[in-house]
């Protein structure tokens, strides 16, 4: 395999990229993942980020197929849903994509294997995109620590719910 010796950003033609059997690799700053700052306390640190590209013999077609594995690790300050702390999450990412060109069917045999996911790609790929796009799918729906408290009112204690004084007035109103 090559090291491939381009710019962070794009690989200008992914099919010869794999062809080739190229390697690309390298870290992003978290804080240039934009769509991931909702889920973020803190958007310090880095994405450590490799491609590998491949072909294999396709089941259907018997012709050589496109293979893009992209690995992703890293640690991730995500924002615990119960207490709205920061939670130190361990991104660890391992995923095989096969390049299909804009219009070109995608058999069904390739639909139903789970280890290849199938990506349309018109030209060239964004990395930047493509990384952030597979630590989105990765995240956890609702990231919360093991244990942890929900948070306190502003003076530290528990403070009653504003709908509880609802719930009293649900079972006086009712009508017989």
């Amino acid at each position: 395999m090559s090291q491939q010796s381009a710019s962070f950003g794009k690989i200008a033609d992914p099919f010869r990229f794999a062809a080739d059997a190229r390697t690309l690799q390298g870290e992003v700053a978290v804080a240039k993942l934009s769509r991931l700052t909702d889920s973020l306390v803190s958007s310090e640190g880095a994405i450590s980020w490799s491609v590998e590209g491949s072909t294999v013999e396709g089941v259907v077609s018997g012709q050589s197929e496109p293979r893009l594995k992209l690995s992703l690790a890293g640690t991730l300050n995500l924002r615990c849903q119960r207490c709205l702390g920061g939670l130190d999450w361990v991104l660890a990412v391992e995923t095989v994509l096969q390049p299909v060109r804009v219009g070109q069917p995608i058999p069904d045999e390739e639909l139903e294997d789970d280890e290849v996911d199938a990506i349309e790609i018109a030209g060239e790929l964004d990395l930047l995109a493509l990384i952030e796009d597979e630590i989105l799918l990765a995240l956890p729906i609702a990231p919360r620590h093991e244990q942890c408290e929900a948070p306190r009112g502003g003076n530290g204690a528990n403070e009653e719910s504003p709908f509880a004084a609802l719930a009293s007035l649900r079972g006086s109103h009712r009508a017989d």
